[in-house]
Formats: structure tokens, C-alpha cells, sequence
């Protein structure tokens, strides 16, 4: 079957490799992606992964201003049209969505913006480091080095979250012109593309006001030591390798794999953790960090490996891991033969699709190679539309939609979260007592996290060990659209909900599994948790620093202050980056059900959704630039990109291109004006003494005002932003939403705002707060009392003890 976009024409208007990004997952699965270039090509082709952004594209030069009639030929017949622009440069060349709409109704316009279409940081640069910065997200960084001010956001995770959901919203968008024959406005931003990444502080930063006497202040979370579950450890050869067991279960089968098990017969160790004193913890901390010391990396690789469940793998650079065995072995790096640079190795396809797969074989093309082009004819109608009918694109595009999910913790929630926000009816299905998530973070905390992942939907708990509570399930699934699951193979089959079992009740079921490593890899059986990925895929060692990991640790205190640093740059971000495919490989399933009549299995995992999340170096070519390190004490990546103290507070400067240097030396710095023949630590010097001048706050309000990306990086923590700030209020992307517990909140608002956006985004629910009405829509509801005595079905309370 050929891929689900097949003959759908994408007119790729974007420059970089945000917009990039997302017609390339387009081209992969079938459309045909033109891009028009400015004269000259695409000012960002240099990066050292265009290779991979412009792979299966058409490459069309164009003055979109002075050659508007070719222009307006190709809008007239494209299917979707995807722009970069800024809302001013838009309405300046005439290229927003009414322009586009004027000319084609059915067209799915998707704008992509660095902060939001409207608010006073519209204007301001899109780059993604100036969005951490201005959103408090490196003030999380803070105290990863031990100094004052914010740290450096290393891993683009803003630029996924936001290519990633302008696919998502494309295929909501063409899903949805199926039902009104209408195309729609899809806007995504790189500060929407980090709205996944904030798990707590918006919603603690709430609730701290509201009740100081009952909840924690916001503070710096990453100052101690790492647990024991999820520690970095150093071997007998100098190497690191992260754990990620978070379950007690994978912790005690680490401690067998290690030998020490005989520590727990010791009365300090005996129980759980959490019943250790802080003694005791630390004495077992030692006593792990000097067995680990005992063999060398790749000795302890092959126990782990052996012992089946013990979560671990070697911090490794990106460029290292394109040749990660396991992506092999699944079919997840790919190698395209470029005319100019021979064979590029690179990430292959966001999910395999087992019915229309991805088909990836046409390199990036040459600057204006296909000058000439025109659309094809169409065989028939355009694909996934129709005549409009009277309806109107609703803001809710999967409406009409069922999602069921068997998920815990964090990847696959919420992903399927980003789902619900577009407007599908998402059924949590929970065990008796719900996503273990729900239990994690002491005291007041408890259950807070779960707010997040589990945002939109609804929940019942059920035995799935239960005959009762499996033909429970098959009632859902008979009536849902798609399945998704994180478990490891062989366990959905046990628990009623393989794919075979689902396809013989469901023919046309959509059957998702995200896990650790993929179906086909050796890792398959293993588990996995988001240290993993960051880890092996290169996230961790780029967000650490160039001094770390040192060259050597000769005492246990090195030791054990390198494993600190480690794991605080080992941050959760590999959780939301695997979200965000799971939610694009469900919706390109879900297109391809609703396009050809067919179900399928799909298969998503976490090592490739973060090679996606780093896919700047995660390529191999002879001649490929390397990437460009962050520097010792986390300040940045150049003097043009980082961070600087001024006289109050710390600024963030983007002044990258040669334009924007130029405006900057002409505000701030003449005597700085020829960069090229300056020494990068001479440069950066003088840069400090320039910001010292001047306080953060009137840096930004005098550079903004002439274009120059620079902002106050340490205004306040996330949660502040999110909750208070004028420009997020102004976009509408913290809405308010009642929580049954916490009552009325801002949560977090959409990865992708469609057709204008809607204010009756869900909350998060409660473990089984939805179970009496969804078993008496299935016609159990006489059976409501029993089932939940025999404990077939359970809910939580909702008031806490």
C-alpha cells in the first residue's frame, strides 16, 4: 500500500530546519514537498543537518515579492503551505493566512513563529535559545555547574516539540477538511514546542500561592544528589554509564546484576527506600559507585544485557550514535546517497507504519533544481477532501475520534495528551490504582505530575489480569479508533489487548506501541526510562558541558559530584521528545485508516524520537561541521549565542547572522563590528564588559527595538512565565481549566492552536474518575457495583487522606 500522503501537494515556504523538519516527515510518508527558496537558497542550507531536512524534496528559487504570479500558481494547488515567517515579514510579503485563503480555500496553512502570532515578544527573534531563556527554562539549569545564574538549554527540544506538532496539526487539519472541505490555519511556535517540558512548575507555582503553608516554594529541584534509581555511574575504564531503573522492581534487578545483594540483609537496607535514613542512602550510593568501579564499561554492558531487566546504557556523543546497534537493527538509521557529499547516514522514519509505511530514497535537492515545476495532475479528487459543506474547521479536528490508552508514566501520556488537546476523546485505561505516576513526588506533591500527562482525558481503572476486566476492554476497543500502549512486547498479548486480538474485534483499529528500543532490536525485551535515550543518543554529554565528563576522578567525592552533574544534565527531556512522535505516528495512522480503510500496527521508540531531538548532529557525511560544544560553565555555544551577566541580571544574545551583528555592534559594541578576525575568547570578554553596562531588562528593551535577538534569562522560573506573563496570557497558552481536586487552574496550553484556537482545553483527571459513566456507556452500568467489590474496576477518591 503506498504511503498515506501520497499525492499530497506541500508548498514548503519555511527556512531552517524547524519548518524543515516537519514537510520532511511529510515528504517521508508520501507527500510531494516543493520548497521554494529565496534567491540564493535557504540561508540556513550551511547547517550540518540540511542533508537530512531537505531529503525527498523539490527545490524551487523564488522572490516570492517580485515573482508573486508563479507564487500564487503554486499556493492555488498545493494541499498545504507551511511558512516561517514572522507576523510582521508575513503580512509584509503578503503571506498570511488570508492571503493564502483568498486564493485557495482548501489549503492547510501552517504558520510556525518563534514566541506566538500576537504579544510583545511576536517581533523578537526565532531562535530557540532565546525562547528558553525568556521562558525561564535555563534558569532549571541553574546550579548544574556550581555558579550563579542560569544554564545554557542545550538540546533544541523546543525546535522538535514545535516541527512536531506542525505535523500534527497538518494531518488534524487534512483529517478534519475531509468532514467541511475547508482548510484551516494551523499555528505551532517554538514556545508552544516547549510547553511539553514543564511537567510541574506551572501548576506548582499555583498552588504555592494559593497555599504557602501546604505546598513547597518553587525552587531549584536539581541542587542534591541523583536517586539511586537513576544515577550515572563510572566504570573501571573511565567511562559512564546512566541507570534508569525507576521501578523498584528494575532497581533490584540492577542490584542482582551488580552482586550486591546481600547489602539488603543489612538492618540499614532493609525495606524500601524510602524507609532508609539519608545515611544509609548514601553509604549504599558509595558502595554502588565503587563496584561499578570493579569492570570496565563494556564488561558491565554485556551482565546487564544478559540480566534482561536492568535499565542502563553508556553516555555516548550524537555523532557516535548514528551507529547505535540497536536503531540499526531496527531500521532506524538509513543511508541516502548524496550527489555532492556521497553517503549521508541519518535518522530514518519518526515510526514504522506496517501498512503504509515511510518510503525515503531522494536526497536534498540543489538550490533551484526544479525551476520549471508544475503539480502534476491529479489522478481523481485531492486526496482527504471534499466539497465544502457548510461546516467550518472547529478547533477541535479529531472530534468524533476514540483514543484508548494503556500508558504510564510520562512518553506515552502525553503524547496521547496532545491528542486529546486536538480534540479526540482519549479513555485512559489504568490498572487498580492507577498509572504508578500518580504516586511519585512526596507529600503534597503526590499525584501532581500526573496533572500533565494525563491532561484531556478520561480515565477507568481496570483489572486487565481479569477475564471480566478484558471483555471490559473488548467492549472499548469495538468502539475505539486507535490503541496505544507502552509495553514491552509480549505483555499486551497477556493482557487482551495485542494487535491481532484488537484486529479481530476492530479490523480498522490504529495499534500503537512506543518502548525503549523498537520491535526488531536486540534491546526489545528491555526496559527503558527517559536517562536512557538522553544518555546513548548524545542529549546528556551536550547538555553537560565540555567538562564533563572529566578526564579523571580519583576519589569517590569526583566521583559522585560528576554523577550529580551528569544526571542534572541528564534532564526528562527524552519523555516529551518520544511524546511528540507518538502523537505524529498515531495521527499518520489515523489519516491512512480514514484515507484507505485499513487499521494497523505502529511502532514508535524512544532512541529515535531523541535522535529527532537531536537531530542537528545525528548524521555521518565525510566533511560533515561538528557540532559546536557548549562550553565549560554552561554560558553557551559561541560568543554570538550565550550567556552574559550584565550589570542586574543576565541577558541571552542570538546575534548569529551577519545582518543581525551588524544592527547589534551598531546599538551596543562599533569597535566590535569585524567578528571574523577576532579571537572567540577575546570576543567574549569583550562582550562581558559591554553587558556590564547595562542592566538585563534595558539590554533587552534597546536591543529587541532594532531586531536583535537578547533577553532577560532570569525574569523568574517557568512556572512564572507560564502563569503570569503578559505575551503567554495574550496568546491564550496557559487557559484555565477545572480541576476536580485542585479546582480551577492554568494548564498548559496546546502544542498546536487550530483554526484560531478554543478555550475548553481539559484538565487532568483522577485515576478511574470517569469509570461509572464509560462502563454504563458500554451497557455495564448495573454492573457497576459489583464489578468494583470484586475488584474488577476501581477509582480513586477524590479528597486525599
Amino acid at each position: 500500500m503506498t504511503p498515506p500522503l501520497t499525492d499530497t501537494r506541500v508548498l514548503d515556504l519555511s527556512t531552517g530546519s524547524v519548518g524543515g523538519i516537519a514537510t520532511m516527515v511529510l515528504a517521508d510518508f508520501g507527500a510531494e514537498v516543493v520548497k521554494v527558496e529565496p534567491i540564493g537558497g535557504d540561508p540556513w542550507r550551511p547547517l550540518a543537518a540540511a542533508p537530512m531536512w531537505l531529503r525527498g524534496k523539490r527545490s524551487v528559487e523564488l522572490d516570492v515579492v517580485g515573482e508573486r504570479g508563479r507564487l500564487e500558481e503554486l499556493i492555488r494547488e498545493a494541499d498545504v503551505v507551511v511558512s516561517t515567517d514572522s507576523p510582521a515579514q508575513a503580512q509584509a510579503r503578503r503571506l498570511e493566512y488570508a492571503d493564502v485563503r483568498a486564493l485557495n480555500e482548501a489549503a492547510v496553512f501552517c504558520s510556525i513563529t518563534g514566541f506566538g502570532p500576537t504579544g510583545p515578544y511576536a517581533e523578537y527573534p526565532a531562535y530557540e535559545a532565546l525562547v528558553s531563556a525568556k521562558s525561564g527554562r535555563m534558569l532549571s539549569f541553574s546550579g548544574q555547574r556550581n555558579r550563579e545564574g542560569p544554564g545554557f538549554a542545550a538540546v533544541p527540544v523546543g525546535a522538535h516539540g514545535a516541527s512536531q506538532g506542525a505535523v500534527q496539526g497538518i494531518l488534524a487539519a487534512l483529517i478534519e477538511r475531509q468532514r467541511c472541505g475547508l482548510g484551516q490555519i494551523v499555528e505551532t511556535s517554538l514556545l508552544q514546542g516547549l510547553m511539553p517540558f514543564d511537567l510541574l512548575l506551572l501548576l506548582l507555582t499555583q498552588l504555592t500561592e494559593r497555599e504557602p503553608e501546604v505546598y513547597p516554594q518553587v525552587f531549584n529541584i536539581g541542587g542534591g544528589m541523583p536517586t539511586l534509581n537513576y544515577h550515572p555511574v563510572m566504570t573501571r575504564d573511565g567511562r559512564w554509564i546512566q541507570l534508569g531503573n525507576l521501578l523498584e522492581h528494575l532497581f533490584y534487578a540492577f542490584m542482582d546484576a551488580a552482586d550486591l545483594t546481600l547489602l539488603f540483609a543489612e538492618e540499614q537496607w532493609q525495606g524500601g527506600q524510602a524507609e532508609w535514613t539519608p545515611e544509609a542512602t548514601e553509604e549504599m550510593r558509595d558502595r554502588i559507585l565503587e563496584r561499578i568501579q570493579e569492570k570496565t564499561c563494556d564488561e558491565w554492558m554485556e551482565i546487564f544485557r544478559a540480566q534482561g531487566n536492568v535499565a542502563a546504557e553508556p553516555f555516548t556523543l550524537t555523532h557516535d550514535a548514528v551507529n547505535n546497534l540497536d536503531m540499526a537493527a531496527n531500521g532506524d538509521t538509513i543511508t541516502i546517497e548524496d550527489p555532492k557529499l556521497g553517503p549521508v547516514k541519518q535518522v530514518g522514519a519518526i515510526a514504522h507504519l506496517r501498512e503504509t509505511p515511510a518510503e525515503i530514497e531522494r536526497p536534498a535537492p540543489a538550490i533551484g533544481e526544479a525551476n520549471g515545476f508544475a503539480w502534476a495532475a491529479r489522478n481523481g479528487d485531492a486526496p482527504m477532501t471534499t466539497s465544502p459543506n457548510g461546516a467550518v474547521p472547529s478547533g477541535k479536528p479529531l472530534d468524533g475520534f476514540t483514543i484508548l490508552e494503556f500508558a504510564t508514566i510520562i512518553a506515552t501520556p502525553i503524547g496521547v495528551s496532545m491528542l486529546a488537546d486536538l480534540g479526540a476523546r482519549v479513555i485512559k485505561v489504568e490498572p487498580i490504582g492507577g498509572d504508578p505516576f500518580r504516586g511519585m513526588g512526596g507529600g503534597p506533591l503526590r499525584g501532581l505530575l500526573a496533572a500533565k500527562t494525563n491532561a484531556a482525558k478520561e480515565s477507568i481503572c481496570i483489572n486487565l489480569k481479569n477475564p471480566e476486566g478484558q471483555a471490559i476492554v473488548a467492549d472499548l476497543i469495538a468502539q475505539a479508533d486507535a490503541i496505544v500502549h507502552n509495553y514491552r512486547p509480549g505483555v499486551p498479548e497477556r493482557l487482551g489487548i495485542g494487535y491481532e486480538t484488537a484486529k479481530a474485534i476492530n479490523p480498522e483499529i490504529v495499534w500503537v506501541s512506543a518502548n525503549g528500543y523498537g520491535p526488531d532490536a536486540p534491546g526489545a525485551h528491555r526496559p527503558s526510562a527517559h536517562p536512557i535515550p538522553g544518555a546513548v543518543i548524545g542529549g546528556a554529554l551536550f547538555q553537560a558541558g565540555s567538562a564533563m565528563p572529566p578526564a579523571g576522578c580519583e576519589t569517590i567525592d569526583e566521583i559522585r559530584e560528576a554523577s550529580r552533574q551528569l544526571m542534572r544534565a541528564n534532564e526528562a527531556n527524552p519523555d516529551p521528545n518520544t511524546g511528540l512522535l507518538v502523537a505524529s505516528a498515531t495521527l499518520m495512522g489515523l489519516y491512512a485508516q480514514r484515507r484507505y480503510g485499513v487499521g494497523q500496527e505502529i511502532y514508535v521508540n524512544m532512541l529515535t524520537a531523541n535522535a529527532y531531538a537531536n537531530s542537528d548532529d545525528f548524521l555521518q557525511y565525510e566533511g560533515k561541521p561538528p557540532r559546536r560544544q557548549v562550553d565549560g560553565e554552561l554560558f553557551g555555544t559561541a560568543p554570538w549565542y550565550r550567556l552574559y551577566e550584565a550589570s542586574e541580571g543576565w541577558v541571552f544574545l542570538a546575534a548569529v547572522t551577519d545582518q543581525e551583528w551588524s544592527a547589534f555592534c551598531r546599538e551596543a559594541a562599533p569597535q566590535l563590528a569585524d567578528r571574523s578576525t577576532t579571537d572567540e575568547g577575546v570576543l567574549t570578554a569583550a562582550l562581558a564588559d559591554v553587558f556590564a553596562q547595562a542592566s538585563a531588562s534595558e539590554w533587552e528593551r534597546r536591543l529587541t527595538a532594532v531586531g536583535v535577538g537578547c533577553v532577560r534569562a532570569d525574569a523568574g522560573p517557568v512556572g512564572e512565565f507560564l502563569s503570569k506573563d503578559e505575551h503567554v496570557l495574550a496568546n491564550g497558552f496557559s487557559p484555565v481549566a477545572p480541576h476536580s481536586r485542585l479546582g480551577d487552574v492554568r494548564r498548559w496550553g496546546a502544542l498546536t492552536t487550530m483554526a484560531g484556537g478554543r478555550d475548553d482545553y481539559g484538565p487532568g483527571v483522577l485515576a478511574g474518575q470517569e469509570t461509572d459513566e464509560i462502563l454504563g456507556e458500554i451497557g455495564r452500568g448495573g454492573d457497576v457495583e459489583r464489578l468494583r467489590s470484586a475488584g474488577v474496576v476501581w477509582s480513586e477518591p477524590v479528597e486525599l487522606d
